[in-house]
């Protein structure tokens, strides 16, 4: 078995129909959509229209509503910031999560530097806000809910069309980063009540650097300052040259994913639960990391008790997946979403996100199962912690020496 890749929430390799689409607009279509003078802008022009088609329908918006950016952490920026510039007059209250991606939790930090006050709410343990919440924390100056649709660690769904409904009787802008959940789950903006909506072409086999950002166009008409200004493309909220090749891939990736979206997604959730069967079957001391009934078909997170995950991936280092704690921090500290979902440093340092695909096979879900199985018996057999715990002594009272 060659390396088998199970990371497919951080990125995706680029679906070969997706890459046939591309090709052309590398060479012989290489015009800028921006020139209305020739054939070569009008080409460019014409595939720029048919893939905002392509990315709308996905979500049941017009095409009109469809900005290009350079992915969903300058769509998150653009959506947050905007709405707060734009909207300063009314309120410079906002409303998000502690377990949003960092592409919210930024932004929005950094309007509290501005004179912005925002709300931090605290997810259940599955890591789901409740409308009672949302509702509980809107105030009279409240111009903006920013809420992910599905979270990329855990997988969980928030209640979007509830919250959605909540927003727009108090008419405040509902923002969603739908990174994750785009092309992977069933989205509507109009039956979900979303004013914006953040999507990249990487999650779902397009190219990496491109996505979109639908900013409703009536009921309400969205307005939005831009961060980047020049020569008022997209409909003034993002000026630049659009990377033609690029979207070109994002609308063919957006319609596949439409397409196989029925199929694709009882399929892979059929992997991913073979997958927690086979481990729930072999070793005892698991849990699963956020909510079952309302989640992406292709996430299984796993905490692994007494096990450190930084060390469990090192024991199947030909499957890629990710830790809960960010191996890209040199503090090595536990993932601030697991901790924000009220786990202790033990389990969330043992958490492992495996995120399945469209490419994942059987054969890799049942070769995954025993490599990891195998790996967890290695390290706990070295583990006093578990042997500890066998013996029956409770690891939160023990007093541990400091020398």
């Amino acid at each position: 078995m060659k390396s088998v890749y199970l990371d497919n929430n951080a990125t995706t390799p680029v679906d070969p129909r997706v890459l046939d689409a591309m090709l052309p607009y590398f060479r012989e279509n290489f015009g800028n959509a921006a020139s209305r003078n020739h054939r070569y802008g009008w080409v460019a022009e014409e595939a720029v229209d048919k893939a905002r088609e392509q990315v709308a329908k996905v979500i049941n918006a017009g095409s009109k509503e469809i900005i290009w950016t350079s992915g969903s952490t300058e769509g998150n920026n653009t959506a947050i910031l905007g709405v707060a510039h734009m909207y300063a007059d009314k309120g410079k209250h906002l409303i998000t999560c502690r377990i949003e991606h960092k592409a919210v939790i930024d932004p929005c930090k950094f309007l509290e530097t501005q004179g912005y006050e925002v709300t931090w709410l605290e997810p259940d343990p599955t890591g789901r806000v409740s409308v009672e919440q949302v509702k509980q924390a809107m105030r009279d100056d409240t111009i903006l809910v920013s809420l992910m649709f599905a979270n990329n660690e855990v997988g969980t769904i928030h209640p979007i069309a509830e919250i959605g409904a909540l927003c727009k009787q108090r008419e405040i802008i509902f923002h969603t980063d739908a990174t994750q959940a785009f092309g992977k789950v069933p989205i509507d903006v109009e039956a979900m009540g979303i004013d914006l909506l953040s999507l990249s072409a990487h999650k779902i086999y397009g190219p990496k650097g491109v996505g979109a950002l639908y900013v409703r166009r009536k009921k309400p008409r969205v307005r939005l300052q831009p961060l980047i200004h020049g020569g008022g493309h997209e409909r003034g909220m993002r000026s630049g040259t659009l990377n033609i090749p690029g979207i070109v891939g994002c609308g063919a990736a957006a319609e596949i994913a439409m397409n196989e979206m029925p199929t694709e997604s009882v399929r892979i959730a059929g992997l991913r639960d073979r997958m927690w069967a086979g481990l729930s079957e072999h070793l005892t001391e698991i849990s699963r990391n956020g909510n079952p009934q309302h989640c992406l078909p292709n996430t299984l997170n796993v905490s692994f008790l007494y096990v450190e995950g930084e060390s469990l991936m090192m024991g199947f280092s030909d499957i890629a997946v990710s830790s809960g704690s960010a191996c890209t921090s040199a503090s090595l500290e536990p993932s601030y979403v697991l901790k924000g979902l009220g786990l202790g440093d033990d389990l969330a340092h043992s958490s492992i996100r495996f995120s399945l695909g469209r490419f994942t096979t059987e054969e890799e879900i049942d070769y995954t199962i025993k490599e990891v199985v195998k790996a967890v018996y290695h390290l706990r057999h070295m583990s006093p912690l578990y042997e500890m715990a066998q013996q029956g002594i409770d690891l939160s009272k023990v007093v541990w020496q400091h020398h």
